[in-house]
This record gives C-alpha cells, sequence and structure tokens, in this order.
C-alpha cells in the first residue's frame, strides 16, 4: 500500500496515528469491504446468526479496548469515552445475550475476533497521544462499521426479535460514532503534552 493512500487515510478520520497502526488498519479496512469515505461495509445477505456473531463479537471488543483506554489514554476525555464503552456495550451485551439464550441456532462470541486482537496488541506497544490517537481513530471505524450493521439488520433481520433489539441499539452506537469523530478532531494536532479535558 503506497504511502500517500496511508497518509490520505490518517487525514481523512482527523488524526495523525502511529504509521503502522494506519497501515495495518486500512489493509483491514480494505479487506472488510470499506470503501473509502463511503463509510461501512455491505451486510447483504447477513444472516441473523450472523449478526449474533458480528454484534456480540463487536461487543466483547469495545469492552475490553474500552477498559485498556480507560487505564492507558493521556486525556481524560479518551478516558471517559473508553469507560463508556465498556458501560454501554456491557448493556447491549447483556440484551443481546438474553434475547439468544431463548432462541435456537443463534450462538454469540466467545472472544473478540482476531482484528480487534491484532488492534489491541498494537495498542498495548504505544502510550501518551499516541495511544489517544490510535484507539479514537479504531473507534470511528469500529462504530462506522457498526452502524451499518445494526441498520442492516434493523431493516433486513428475519428474527422480530433481533431486528427490534437493532433498532433499539442504533441510536446508542450512532451517539458513540459522533462522540468519537468529535475526540478524534479535538485531538487533532495535539503532541506529546497530555491534552485534559
Amino acid at each position: 500500500m503506497g504511502r500517500r493512500l496511508i497518509v490520505a487515510a490518517a487525514l481523512f478520520i482527523g488524526v495523525v496515528a502511529a504509521p503502522e497502526l494506519v497501515g495495518t488498519a486500512q489493509e483491514k479496512q480494505q479487506k472488510e469491504g470499506h470503501e473509502g469515505d463511503k463509510g461501512a461495509p455491505s451486510f447483504e445477505g447477513l444472516t441473523d446468526a450472523q449478526f449474533v456473531m458480528k454484534a456480540s463479537a463487536s461487543d466483547l471488543a469495545e469492552i475490553n479496548l474500552g477498559n485498556f483506554a480507560a487505564e492507558r489514554a493521556a486525556s481524560s476525555q479518551v478516558k471517559q469515552f473508553g469507560q463508556k464503552m465498556v458501560n454501554d456495550h456491557k448493556k447491549s451485551s447483556k440484551e443481546l445475550l438474553t434475547i439468544v439464550g431463548n432462541k435456537q441456532n443463534l450462538a454469540p462470541a466467545k472472544k473478540m475476533d482476531a482484528k480487534h486482537e491484532a488492534v489491541l496488541e498494537k495498542l498495548v506497544a504505544i502510550k501518551g497521544v499516541e495511544f489517544d490517537k490510535a484507539y479514537m481513530m479504531h473507534m470511528v471505524m469500529d462504530h462506522k462499521t457498526a452502524v451499518g450493521l445494526f441498520q442492516h439488520q434493523a431493516k433486513n433481520g428475519k428474527d422480530e426479535d433481533l431486528r427490534a433489539f437493532a433498532a433499539k441499539t442504533l441510536p446508542v452506537i450512532q451517539e458513540h460514532l459522533r462522540l468519537a469523530q468529535q475526540i478524534t478532531q479535538d485531538l487533532k494536532g495535539t503532541t506529546g503534552k497530555n491534552k485534559e479535558q
């Protein structure tokens, strides 16, 4: 992948993150069907079982990454965002597991997916403002994907309970995306000094 594309991706999300993180995130984004500024990948043909697996894995990832950000972040704004991710995704995870517990052939994820395990591994290696920017970059991308996932399920899901769950949870995810984009913008231009807000 060319350096210009990497720089363009970083500028698009309004943050200059660690080059290796930007490259890794951009490569994974393309593999998952993202199309630049068009946003989330296509979820055409997604089944209820696939939605449950993706949504539950996403919850686990946001909880794990949020816990880490709440401890590691330099900015109080990022710390608070990380804690909000933990609280909100624990709630949505509990609701989803309650629904799935009453259904057959709908198994939730047991752990976060390999993509997010790789993200966590990268985040462990950095700290300070560099960590804040990289974490928030991933939060913007993750929540763009999640918005697409939940919009699709709310409109096209076969299971009535899962459609209702997706429709109820979608505004929360959209608010997460809005906050992530705002914090990413706030972090733009910060350097090695902590930015407390």
